[in-house]
């Protein structure tokens, strides 16, 4: 199982400034915080934060997107 996943945001009510819709983010395995609704994700500021599950889709990337992606 992969550490992370990759989701695009579909809803930034009351986010503005830590999501942007539309965007790809990493998202960091969080059983926990799954079993609560939520995800782990690793918003604008570089930091991870729990955000409602429902504001995200989740998405596959191509071998190189990933690639690109994890370095940032």
């Amino acid at each position: 199982m992969d550490a992370c996943f990759y989701v695009v945001c579909i809803d930034n009510t009351d986010y503005t400034a830590s999501l942007e819709k539309h965007k790809i983010y990493r998202v960091v395995r969080d059983e926990a915080a799954r079993d609560d609704g939520d995800l782990r994700v690793i918003d604008e500021s570089g930091e991870d934060y729990l955000y409602p599950a429902a504001r995200f889709v989740t998405i596959s990337v191509p071998d190189e997107v990933e690639k690109s992606l994890a370095l940032d």
